[in-house]
């Protein structure tokens, strides 16, 4: 019985790697014989092009820049779970010109004007999409005021839209959902999380949610400042939701603000680097387990600068840290003692 064509090609790619390996050049009788990125056969000795491969796997035309290259190519944006449709849909342009750049009539204009309405009204052909898209935009302005990267907001969208399908958000506004957490709070709504909860809450609870999974430090107080709903109720669905979908978080490592907080001071690497050793000893003694890890981070930082000589007074820091001077003053005594100085 004849073999499976897949099978037969197989063979074929296998004997042909097995007479590559085998052949050697014959200019220098060198056996070192690779294959380059145009699939040729070549020589690595001497250069010699033993083998030419005559298919061609690149675009037909030519671009020797960058713009010529975008304007060649005919595909379009990756599908991205920040937009309602995924980024697949068409838009029409606003710039009310021709395919030759030539400005268009004033009738042409009003026409194109009520295409673009109507364009825009279709997008959404229900009220779940229209929801959907208003969500994610609230995902995108909470995002963008964290100054989160675009993955948070990826994974976020992701779990948004888990939570919508499992019709968690029904009958409830969804202006705060963030962005990093549209992922998570798509995961909610998936699996029926959010009934009798606020949309606002729990997009920003997925937010914050996946900040923490993409390990991008922020605190439950920076993410409440740029969203509409209480800091207790975020904490509390953030809670609810991060039980109910498994969401494996870890603690939060107060060594990940060390960064944000000595840039937002100015501080010196040699700062960054003690603070991180004083967090080190100090969560090896215990001390770390209950307290707020910004906090702790701000005081280990402001120990630091008194030990390298960068001295800030705890009023700066506890301004960039958000926290106030008695949390550090109480987190800078037990961080001194566990360092062995008094």
């Amino acid at each position: 019985m004849e073999r499976p064509s897949r099978q037969r090609q197989q063979e074929r790619d296998t004997e042909q790697e097995t007479d590559e390996s085998t052949v050697s050049c014959p200019e220098c009788d060198s056996e070192n014989i690779v294959t380059d990125a145009d699939q040729e056969l070549v020589c690595e000795d001497c250069g010699l092009v033993l083998d030419e491969r005559n298919i061609d796997r690149g675009p037909e035309w030519r671009a020797f820049n960058h713009n010529e290259r975008q304007s060649k190519s005919r595909v379009g944006a990756p599908i991205t779970e920040t937009m309602h449709d995924k980024g697949l849909t068409t838009t029409i342009d606003w710039k009310d010109k021709d395919a030759y750049g030539r400005s268009l009539s004033s009738e042409k204009r009003s026409q194109m004007h009520r295409l673009r309405k109507w364009q825009e009204r279709i997008r959404t052909k229900d009220a779940g999409e229209r929801n959907l898209q208003f969500a994610l935009s609230e995902i995108d302005r909470m995002a963008s005021a964290l100054g989160v990267p675009r993955s948070v907001r990826e994974v976020a969208s992701v779990i948004y839209r888990r939570a919508l399908n499992e019709d968690l958000i029904r009958g409830r506004s969804i202006e705060g959902v963030s962005t990093a957490a549209l992922v998570i709070y798509r995961r909610a709504l998936n699996e029926d999380l959010i009934r009798g909860r606020s949309i606002e809450g729990v997009s920003t609870a997925a937010l914050y949610a996946a900040c923490r999974q993409e390990g991008i430090p922020r605190s439950l107080d920076e993410v409440a400042d740029v969203s509409r709903v209480p800091q207790k109720e975020i904490g509390r669905t953030y809670r609810y939701i991060s039980q109910e979908l498994g969401l494996e978080l870890k603690p939060v490592d107060p060594k990940q603000f060390v960064p944000r907080f000595a840039s937002a001071l100015q501080l010196s690497e040699e700062v960054q680097s003690k603070a991180t050793e004083i967090i080190d000893v100090s969560a090896e003694q215990g001390l770390l387990s209950g307290k707020s890890p910004t906090g702790f981070a701000a005081a280990a930082i402001y120990a630091a600068s008194l030990l390298c000589n960068e001295k800030k007074t705890q009023r700066e820091v506890a301004d960039v840290a958000q926290v106030t001077e008695v949390t550090i003053r109480n987190r800078y005594q037990e961080q001194i003692e566990a360092m062995g100085f008094r």
